[in-house]
């Protein structure tokens, strides 16, 4: 039996929680100590951790099965194909969408990328606008600035309250007849804060906004039906959904794959080449130019199996228990301010130590063996409303415990006493 085999018919009750503590020793790596200390991992945010049937998963492949996909009639190149394909079906069910609109990519960065070059460039002229919010991770403003530049347009900020929410009221009036595109964060990296983005979508679509929803930080924490929430693009990232790095997906509907042009030229975008002209394959793989990370994309849909046999309901109730538990431990240390304070959060929470720099915190947690990020997050913006240079970043995953998140809050204290 495979891994991902093992993984299907391993999956708990849909209304039983897991054993947490034996789903956290699924994964390896919290099994290791770093500086003599116990491995406290709270990074999940920037990467999630991943479970030996992912690992297993692409060993097997790797191992039994490569070959290069749809150029071989081999039986390995039919395996391999078969996997690859397979992983694209198991995510769209995932997501509940039909596997022909996901466009398999590196991750939510190409992902939003193809929308800006393939949409946004043909489409829009001067005087249209780009709406965008405060909160945005630069993945999700950067590509649409570069299109402005090319084209005329421009974008314009959605700002946020201090509490680190979008004001709907306001949010209505920016998508002004010339908003042509609506860019939004379906949670926070920074923030956690979770945006009713199924509510923002419908607003636009009644006024003709075409939505891209970056969904990195939704689909590895919380269930997401991408068909329910009714946006025209949904992006999101392989590596922090337990998934192996270089692996995500885009999809879209089936209207704009077909009348976008395609991003990148090369094989297994064509159905046919002549040197008077090139006929593209139809979408998705119109946009799947070049040999794609197989191995990669069959350890993902291994995640989504895993993640499918805890039960997402069961994930995000976790990790809200995980997240007051850490709100409630940081609240209670001097000198300790958290960013965000929206009342639907994931498990992220943005900090800083009065009297002390992020990067300095980071480091000295490190050597009580606890993993937080520091710095700005790909978020420069947001930290600007804030008036902060950098935070610490602490982000739970399921594979977390109540007594980790006490470590961490010890280990806190000790190097706040230690800077004085």
């Amino acid at each position: 039996m495979s891994a991902v085999d093992a993984a299907r018919a391993t999956r708990a009750d849909a209304g039983t929680p897991p054993d947490w503590a034996r789903v956290r020793a699924d994964f390896p790596i919290l099994a290791r100590q770093v500086h003599g200390k116990p491995l406290v991992y709270l990074d999940s945010a920037n990467s999630g951790q991943k479970p030996a049937a992912v690992i297993d998963a692409m060993d097997a492949f790797y191992r039994q099965h490569y070959a290069n996909v749809s150029r071989a009639v081999h039986t390995l190149g039919t395996e391999a194909t078969e996997a690859y394909e397979g992983a694209r079906a198991t995510l769209a069910r995932f997501l509940n969408v039909r596997a022909d609109e996901l466009v398999l990519c590196s991750g939510t960065t190409f992902a939003i990328n193809l929308v800006a070059y393939s949409w946004a460039l043909p489409r829009l002229k001067a005087g249209d606008t780009i709406l965008v919010s405060r909160m945005e991770h630069h993945a999700n403003i950067v590509p649409w600035q570069l299109v402005a530049q090319r084209t005329g347009a421009t974008v314009r900020v959605a700002e946020i309250t201090p509490e680190g929410t979008l004001d709907p009221d306001a949010l209505r009036r920016a998508m002004t007849p010339d908003v042509k595109l609506l860019a939004l964060t379906h949670v926070s990296n920074v923030l956690g804060t979770v945006n009713p983005v199924r509510e923002i979508c419908r607003e636009a679509r009644a006024r003709g906004i075409v939505t891209v929803v970056d969904g990195s930080q939704a689909v590895p924490h919380r269930p997401v039906d991408v068909a329910a929430i009714g946006c025209d693009f949904y992006a999101f990232t392989g590596h922090k959904m337990c998934g192996p790095t270089g692996t995500g997906a885009l999809w879209a509907r089936r209207e704009h794959l077909a009348a976008m042009p395609p991003f990148l030229g090369g094989g297994e975008m064509i159905r046919e080449v002549s040197f008077e002209g090139t006929v593209f394959n139809d979408g998705p793989q119109k946009f799947e130019a070049g040999t794609p990370n197989i191995a990669g994309f069959v350890g993902l849909g291994a995640a989504v199996d895993y993640l499918q046999g805890l039960g997402m309901a069961h994930v995000e109730a976790r990790e809200a228990d995980l997240l007051a538990h850490m709100t409630h431990s940081l609240e209670a240390i001097d000198g300790v301010r958290i960013l965000g304070s929206a009342r639907e959060k994931a498990a992220v929470v943005s900090f800083l130590v009065e009297g002390a720099h992020a990067h300095d915190l980071a480091t000295l947690l490190d050597l009580e063996g606890v993993a937080v990020r520091s710095g700005q997050h790909c978020a420069h913006p947001l930290l600007q409303f804030y008036g902060v240079a950098a935070t610490c970043r602490a982000s739970a995953a399921f594979y977390n415990t109540h007594d980790e998140i006490d470590a961490f809050a010890a280990a806190l204290r000790k190097v706040r006493k230690l800077l004085g």
